[in-house]
Parts: C-alpha cells; structure tokens; sequence
C-alpha cells in the first residue's frame, strides 16, 4: 500500500502542534495572542515540518479555566479575533499543507453559558435538562478531579434549590449527554466547525462525557454509551471524510481498546498514550528502558484504522496518577523535587529542559525517543525550542507561558508593555535571552535545527506512522533498540537511557546483504550476511538506522 492509498489516513503519519492562541503571537500589541498573530507565524510551523495545527479553545469565555469554560460553542472569543481571522488561519494553514483541529470541550459549559442562565433560573428552564439536577448530592461521590480546588462534584444553587452536577470546577456545570436535544446541539457543533473547514478535534476528556452511569447514579443513562462515541465518529465521517478525533483518555489499557473501538476501530480515532509517557519518565528517572518497552508491549491490539498519539510534554499536568506511590515518588524525585513544581498530588507542572537540568545530550535523546516511537508525535508549542516554565503562575499555568520569539522585549511575542501581557514571560535561564527562535533558526546545531531534522526524517520514513513494531532485546537495562516494518522498508532505532556508553548488538533477519544507514548522522554502518552488527551509543545517545540492500540506490 502506497502513501497516496492512504492518504485518508493522514493523522497516521502526522505531526501534530498544539498551541495556545493567547500565548502564541500577539499581532495587534494588546498584550493578548490571536488569530492574526497565528497566521503570520505558520511560515515557521511549516518550515518546522509541522501537518496538523491543533488550537486550544479560542471560543468566547469569562476565562476562569484558560479558556476550557465556554460561552458559546459557535465563536470566537474577541479577544483573539473573530470567525473571519480562524477561516484566514485554517485557510492558510491548508495552504501550507497542514490540517487544523481544535479542542472539542462538550463535557461541560461556563456557568455564564446562556444555556445554563436559564437553566437556573427556573426549574421550567426549556434548558433546565440541558443539565444534571439533583435534590441532593449522592452519597458516594468520586473524588474531585482537581481536589486542592474543589470538595464535591455538586454544588448548590439557591434560586433553584437544587444541586447542579460539575465534575471539574463549580463554575464548569456538566452537559446531560442522556438528553437526546443536548446530542443534536453537540452535533451541530462538530459540523460548524467542520463546515469552516477543521479536520477534527482534540476531544476533551472523553471517559467523563460517557460516565453517565457512574456520575449520575442512575438517572436517565445512556443505554450503551460507546454507541453515543460511535456516532460522532460516524457523524463526522459523513461530514468530513477523513476527520480526526484526537481523545483524551487516561485510563488503564484494557478500558482504552473499548474507547478505540476494538477490533472495529469505529469510536476515537487516535488516543493520547498516557500510560506511555508515565512509562517513559520513569525509565529516564531509573536510567532503565525496562517500564516503557513494558508499555509499548502492553498497547492493545485494536483496529489498523486507529493510532496512538505520543507526547513528551502537553498542556496540562504532566499526570503520574497511572504510576504506583513509589514509582511517582522516584519521578518526583528526580525530575520535580519542590513541591511547587508538583500538582494535585499525581503530577508535575515543568517543561522537558528543566527537568532535564538543561543537559543537551538527554533532551534531544528524549524528542529522538518521542519521534521514532510507534504512533504520531505531538509537540505543545516552544518544545522546539526547549522553552521552561515559570513556577510562579499557578498549577498547569506554569507551561502555558508566552511564546519566546527573540531575544527582545516580551521574548517577540508583543510590544505591549509586561504588565499588560496576558501571561509574564519566562525569566532566567530559560528566558527569552537564552532561549528563542531567532537565535536558534540561525544555528545548525540549535535544538530547533535538531528537531527539525527529526521532523524531516519522520516524514520521510512511514514506517514510524504505519510500521510493525517489535523490541529488540538488549543485554543493557539502559538501552532500548526497536525495529519498525512497513512493506519493504525496516527501520531500527536505538535509545540509550544511561549515562555510560554502550555497544548496542542487534539481530535483524532476512536482511540479505544490507547496510545500516543512519538517519541523522549520515554514517554507513555494515550488517554481517545473517544480519548482525554491534552498534556504539555515546551516553544518552540515539540513533535511527535504515536498513538498506546492496546495492540500492532508491534509499536514503
């Protein structure tokens, strides 16, 4: 099967961008990011090798949760421009061959949402079971997703005199899903945006929208909630084709194959792999590949139709909670030891090059394992840069800091003055001065350099989207070596986790009389005619080797 037979499934060889509109370029000098600013900078995110632009909500809101309380699913939010600057961004984007998807934030709404004004302003509210009411609160209610925050997942409303439900924060009032107008007006949704022309959606928190029986105790259910996931998924077929839902799903393995869809792959097309990067940490922290290849070999088997999405860092809380108590305290322990850069008890509010103590040669080892793993890449925006984190914003606020675009004022990312700009710029050795585009666009040997590099060869090579993925095995705990296959194409990629070097031996067969090209470096290594070789990796080195027949003048 050749790329152009699968072009359909275009997410499956991706590279995904997530970006926050505010943060990323503020166009107008207002202190706040939009859309215009976004426009003018995806010449770089094309030049980076970036195909799918994921935005985080731009939708018009009271911003008491960075944008995740909505008031109006069918707009844009001021601030950041209107509907006509997201055409021009999706317009322009297309035009540089990337796709655009956008956060689909259906589990709830703002309490400013004029749905819920009405909901609670009389119980004969025609939006009154828009939303979930109780007399009373259950007695057995599960514990308060941010529970520094919050202490029940029902608050009181006086007027009413009943309890509403929110299983995030009490001004986030939860959409009833069992109400079959609400699952209309949730459509209608996906086909606006659709229609102005989004490739699909990073669907928020997806487990909590379907949890109807759990949550709700036993009021009005879904009969078979997956069939409700399986009908967006149709729906959006029917309207897009070949659109993309991106979800988040932080739940043991055997609860996310329900959510792929099994063997049908019908419900989400692509899911997060959060046990994987949990995984991936806490092999960096032990300097022992052993939890992530546990990982990668505990993916479920699902449907060839569907994908894993792999990160390195996102938007949120960099979560542990799918780790044990010792294993998060070892990650703790090495990668966020002060309590200011730990949150909610399970996870870790910092960027990769901090964590990393700034070391080069661990970060770009890091992205190197990020790219060549199997599935789709997906950056948080100033990751190409190695951006940190400024510990005095408040929890997941900490990463979502101004884009750092030169070394001037404000990093280039607006001439407003700092007090008026929507989030302060990192300080110190991560700042601006130190770390920014400009700079590293000028230098070979910069991290964007290298992480461009890294997108080119990615792209370049679908075994990583498409490929079989098998482990070798290696007599080094630190070293992970994996091999991907797709058609006649064998890629081998190496990982060394440790800060000792390592002759790597590997045992590739029916290779013939082959050679190992490397990838990033441009070595020729030979393979012994029943397909062996011995491979050195410097401390935290990396390499990804193409299998080449002598002689082919086809590969590179």
């Amino acid at each position: 099967m050749s790329i152009t037979e699968t072009s359909d499934l275009w997410w499956k060889s991706a590279v995904v961008y997530c970006l926050d509109v505010e943060t990323f370029m503020d166009w107008n000098n207002d202190g706040i990011g939009d859309l215009e600013g976004v426009a003018n900078r995806l010449d770089y995110l094309a030049e980076l090798g970036i195909t799918c632009l994921w935005l985080m909500p731009f939708y018009p809101t009271p911003d008491r949760d960075d944008g995740y309380d909505i008031t109006d699913f069918y707009a844009v939010d001021s601030r950041l421009g209107h509907l006509g600057d997201l055409v021009e961004v999706i317009r322009t984007a297309n035009d540089r061959g990337m796709r655009v998807i956008a956060d689909l934030v259906i589990n709830h709404t703002s309490d400013q949402h004029p749905w819920f004004l009405s909901a609670r302003s009389s119980r004969d509210s025609p939006f009154r079971d828009y939303y979930v009411w109780r007399d009373e609160p259950p007695k057995e209610q599960r514990e308060p997703v941010f529970p520094d925050e919050e202490t029940s997942n029902w608050e009181y409303d006086k007027k009413t005199k009943q309890y509403y439900q929110h299983v995030f924060y009490k001004h986030q009032p939860d959409l009833n899903v069992t109400n079959p107008v609400v699952r209309d007006e949730i459509a209608k949704i996906l086909g606006f945006w659709i229609q102005l022309g989004m490739s699909g959606f990073r669907v928020d928190a997806v487990p909590f929208l379907l949890e109807t029986e759990a949550v709700m105790g036993g009021d009005n259910l879904l009969p078979d909630p997956h069939a409700y996931l399986r009908s967006l998924r149709a729906f959006l077929g029917r309207r897009s084709g070949d659109g993309v839902l991106l979800g988040e799903v932080n739940l043991p393995r055997e609860e996310q194959s329900v959510f792929f869809g099994g063997a049908d792959g019908d419900e989400l097309t692509m899911q997060f792999d959060f046990i994987g990067m949990q995984k991936m940490y806490l092999s960096l922290a032990r300097e022992d590949a052993g939890p992530l290849v546990e990982a990668l070999q505990s993916r479920p088997d699902g449907s060839p139709d569907s994908q894993w999405a792999n990160f390195a860092r996102n938007h949120d809380e960099l979560t542990l909670d799918k780790l044990s108590e010792d294993e998060r305290a070892e990650v703790f322990a090495a990668f966020g030891p002060e309590e200011r850069m730990q949150v909610y008890g399970r996870g870790l509010v910092r960027r990769v090059p901090p964590m990393l103590a700034g070391d080069p040669r661990r970060i770009r080892m890091l992205y190197s394992l990020l790219f060549s793993l199997p599935g789709t890449p997906v950056l948080f925006y100033g990751e190409e840069i190695g951006m940190g984190e400024d510990l005095e914003q408040k929890g997941r606020m900490a990463v979502r800091t101004p884009m750092q675009w030169n070394p001037g004022r404000n990093g280039g990312f607006s001439d407003a003055a700092p007090a008026d700009l929507v989030s302060p710029v990192v300080e110190g050795g991560f700042g601006p001065s130190h770390v920014n585009v400009q700079t590293q666009r000028r230098d070979p040997d910069s991290l964007l350099s290298f992480i461009r590099r890294l997108i080119r060869h990615y792209r370049n090579s679908p075994e990583f989207g498409w490929g079989a993925f098998e482990i070798l095995e290696q007599p080094r705990p630190a070293v992970l070596a994996h091999t991907l296959v797709w058609g006649d194409g064998r890629l081998v990629a190496l990982h060394n986790l440790g800060s000792e070097p390592a002759d790597v031996p590997i045992l590739l067969k029916d290779t013939g009389k082959s050679q190992l090209n490397d990838l990033l470096s441009g070595e020729v290594m030979s393979l012994t005619d029943d397909g062996q070789a011995r491979i050195p990796l410097e401390g935290y080195g990396h390499r990804w080797l193409r299998v080449v027949r002598e002689p082919d003048t086809r590969q590179y």
